[in-house]
């Protein structure tokens, strides 16, 4: 060996590390990290809906419009930054680890979050600052986030119909809901553009397949037992499917109306009978876990409902409550962010670890 060789040797391994180890990464990443992004996403949402200009003159609502547009701005970027950054890994991991994503799609958990990188980039076209719903930028981006969407549904819910593979009542867990809540968000955009009959249209497939699925899950769900104890946050998706209803039929209806408020209501009733239960997620809060950040987006999704439902009533109790709701949601994002910085180490699972890896041993997490 001469001394060149010898010299490019260390070079070669270098390379060869670091390209096992991106490798790595890429195998350990699956689709359920895009909860950052529902998380990150919705926040924005949330906050563009608070500073929005309306006909609501109470002092509580105008608390939120002294938050400056650059704090916005900045939540914005900040959400598309690590929306990009996870389609972006995501996209590699299709490339280099193709039967891992073929593996991810036939699994009952796992296709389920195959909605949330559509369902996130929703949620920022709704929330953008650079364009308004009826401009034609905003209908290119609606098609292309909402065809996948549909696509999807095709396969999960033609399953439920034709009873082939995975039918409902084997397949049915919390995540599922992430599908109807696919539908209800394209179906709130669609209204922003006032396209009513194509939002009437995802919001009857997401409403009628969510009746059947709040049933199935009352009946398979009666107890802690049937999930990890580390994946329990993933209860707190009961709260998102009728908050983001009540919020597209507002938009659909132009009103928060009866049907809106029952929607809201039952969220509410959801979230205190959780709540009620903290023995439930004890166990799941004693080591972080990326499945913390479920309960950022449900949470968020409920405070964005609470704003259109206090500018509906107009009274003190209605704001406070969205004040309290709204606080709670920043709150939890903030601290999940700060625990997801400490714990960049973790943040990726190990291969000893229980999240969802969608692989040939065909273990039953919940992420």
């Amino acid at each position: 060996m001469d001394t060149k060789e010898a010299q490019s040797l260390p070079v070669t391994r270098v390379f060869v590390t670091q390209k096992n180890h991106f490798s790595s990464i890429l195998s350990r990443f699956h689709a359920g990290f895009f909860r950052i992004s529902l998380s990150l996403c919705s926040q924005a949402l949330l906050w563009k809906t608070l500073s929005e200009p309306s006909d609501d003159i109470h002092k509580f609502r105008n608390i939120f419009r002294m938050l400056p547009s650059t704090a916005f701005l900045l939540l914005w970027s900040l959400a598309l930054f690590s929306l990009v950054l996870l389609s972006l890994l995501y996209l590699l991991r299709l490339l280099f680890h193709f039967d891992m994503v073929k593996s991810e799609f036939s699994h009952h958990v796992g296709v389920n979050y195959l909605f949330a990188p559509w369902i996130s980039w929703l949620l920022l076209l709704q929330a953008t600052p650079f364009f308004k719903p009826k401009e034609v930028y905003f209908l290119v981006l609606w098609w292309i986030f909402v065809v996948p969407i549909v696509a999807l549904d095709i396969k999960i819910y033609g399953q439920w119909i034709t009873k082939g593979k995975r039918f409902l009542s084997g397949v049915a867990n919390p995540t599922s809901q992430l599908s109807v809540i696919g539908n209800l968000v394209g179906a709130r955009a669609a209204a922003k553009m006032g396209w009513n009959e194509s939002a009437l249209l995802l919001f009857a497939i997401g409403m009628s397949h969510y009746l059947v699925l709040f049933v199935t899950l009352y009946q398979r769900l009666p107890g802690s037992s049937s999930i990890p104890a580390m994946l329990r946050p993933v209860f707190f998706l009961f709260l998102a499917a009728p908050s983001m209803a009540s919020l597209s039929w507002d938009s659909i209806h132009g009103k928060f109306d009866s049907s809106s408020k029952m929607l809201f209501f039952l969220s509410l009733f959801l979230f205190l009978s959780l709540i009620s239960r903290p023995a439930l997620f004890k166990r799941s809060m004693k080591k972080f876990n990326v499945s913390w950040w479920a309960y950022s987006f449900p949470l968020t999704v409920m405070a964005i409902a609470s704003t259109k439902y206090a500018q509906e009533i107009k009274d003190t109790a209605s704001h406070i409550l969205m004040l309290l709701l709204s606080g709670l949601s920043v709150i939890v994002s903030l601290v999940l962010m700060i625990f997801t910085a400490f714990n960049s180490n973790s943040f990726l699972p190990s291969d000893g670890d229980d999240s969802m890896h969608c692989t040939s041993n065909k273990r039953l997490s919940i992420v």
